[in-house]
């Protein structure tokens, strides 16, 4: 483990896409052997058939304790240039420009007994997004951080502890993975888990658009724009999760901190000024026979430092502040709530479609994910075997985002957001358009094009459209 951490932690920050593809193919050799070597003592990896074949560089045990695995994510983004009647300081760049980004993780879990796991996972970001990921509130690529500042330095991403808590005899098989060891789970239980930990890993998923390591790009694709979860500009947080799981339904609760600056790296532990509270009721109703249907019902409430953008408009109007000032305001608690529909529905073997909806009250900033109020999507994916390529997927999708009406008028006199702030504003729905074409190479490595089209980005009618065609690069170890 050292070995493995003192690779993945000393490669140079200034070295290209292609060196640290290079670097980590060498990675997932050592991952590969050391996974071989833990598994020797409680059972060998499963050999793979050609109905199960092996999608990560080498197979993973299903018997044994330890769990070692880990991701390299390139995506490089560009886009050309676009008119725009004017630019303020949290505009997107008119001009053409190019980033990369750079997302790897090392993920660890060891399963104590049959109830209960701990997990550790290691993650470095590198590289940078477009106008560094500023002017939009779906923007292009969700593995960017938010701060650019931050720079490569490696961090602990998740580190959590996984009980279960069986309310039945009955078992069902579930997958083996990161966030969870067990392969048997009772089919009536409790499953608690505490620590640090992204809530959007267990909120708001969805099996068509949740990953942007093989799936679709975009913010508001892969999570729901309007769900402001609690999270620190890396997009993890400190916090509980109560689940209960049913034979075809599950309900959860979590409690997190929130930052203590909007888009913060630093928590706020005292719960009295800040934290979060989000309850999702998981439903999985036999509408199309053994097609998989999922609907999830989430609610979120925020209690935090927050700004309120009708008190920063008024004083501005009364000559207090010389422009609309979201943090101008003395230390208080607020509350800012929304909701979240997310449906997914397999149509036939090859074809899953999906679609959400997100709301929140508008009134108080956007504080932890991202500047939207409002959102909706609908898209789906299409597996490739009738064109031979069963592992390859293709994906489209449409989403329409807005602000409300007192975040509107904060933009409009040339107020500044976390992410948006043209200087000006003449309103309109962000509207953009995904596709992505994702290839499976060999084993754990994929390839895929994506292209994003961006209409009234930031919501300003006075800028745009924007075109940004994408290429990833994926490796699984």
């Amino acid at each position: 483990m050292r070995t493995i951490r003192r690779v993945i932690f000393n490669i140079p920050p200034g070295e290209g896409p292609l060196d640290r593809l290079i670097v980590f193919l060498g990675l997932a050799l050592l991952l590969g052997i050391a996974n071989n070597g833990w598994a020797q003592g409680a059972g060998e990896p499963d050999p793979a058939t050609p109905d199960d074949p092996v999608l990560t560089m080498f197979p993973h045990s299903q018997t044994s304790r330890w769990w070692v695995s880990g991701q390299a994510n390139i995506i490089l983004q560009w886009h050309p240039s676009f008119d725009a009647k004017y630019s303020g300081p949290n505009s997107f760049k008119t001009h053409s420009e190019q980033a990369t980004s750079n997302i790897s993780s090392l993920y660890t879990g060891l399963q104590l007994t049959s109830t209960t796991e701990i997990f550790m996972h290691f993650e470095m970001a590198d590289g940078g997004g477009l106008s560094d990921a500023l002017g939009m509130g779906g923007f292009t690529d969700l593995d960017v951080v938010r701060n650019p500042t931050l720079g490569p330095t490696p961090y602990i991403s998740r580190g959590m502890i996984r009980q279960i808590i069986p309310l039945s005899d009955e078992t069902v098989e579930a997958e083996r993975g990161p966030w969870y060891l067990a392969t048997k789970v009772p089919v009536r239980r409790i499953e608690l888990r505490f620590g640090k930990l992204g809530m959007n890993d267990f909120f708001d998923t969805n099996d068509v658009g949740t990953d942007s390591h093989l799936q679709f790009m975009n913010w508001t694709v892969d999570d729901n724009g309007a769900y402001d979860y609690a999270a620190d500009t890396r997009g993890y947080t400190m916090g509980l999760i109560a689940e209960y799981h049913d034979r075809n339904w599950a309900f959860r609760f979590s409690e997190g901190l929130m930052p203590k600056v909007a888009n913060g790296i630093d928590l706020q532990w005292n719960l009295r000024k800040a934290r979060e509270e989000n309850y999702e009721l998981e439903l999985h109703p036999s509408i199309a026979g053994k097609r998989n249907t999922a609907l999830r019902l989430l609610t979120f409430v925020n209690h935090a430092n927050m700004g309120v953008y009708r008190d920063a408009v008024a004083d501005y109007l009364a000559g207090k502040t010389t422009r609309p000032t979201i943090t101008d305001h003395p230390e208080r608690t607020t509350v800012k709530y929304g909701f979240d529909v997310n449906v997914m529905q397999q149509v036939s073997k090859n074809v899953r479609a999906f679609s959400r909806f997100g709301w929140s009250e508008g009134q108080h900033e956007s504080y932890a994910y991202t500047e939207v109020d409002q959102t909706l999507q609908a898209g789906g994916d299409l597996a490739g075997e009738r064109w031979k390529r069963k592992l390859d997927k293709v994906g489209a999708v449409v989403v329409t985002n807005a602000i409300k009406k007192d975040h509107q008028e904060y933009l409009r006199l040339g107020g500044v957001g976390f992410l948006l702030g043209d200087g000006g504003l003449n309103y309109g729905r962000e509207n953009i358009f995904e596709t992505y074409y994702n290839a499976h190479v060999w084993r754990g490595i994929y390839t895929a094009f994506d292209l994003q089209h961006v209409n009234h980005p930031g919501y300003n009618r006075d800028r745009g459209p924007v075109l940004v065609p994408s290429l990833r690069f994926h490796l699984d170890f």
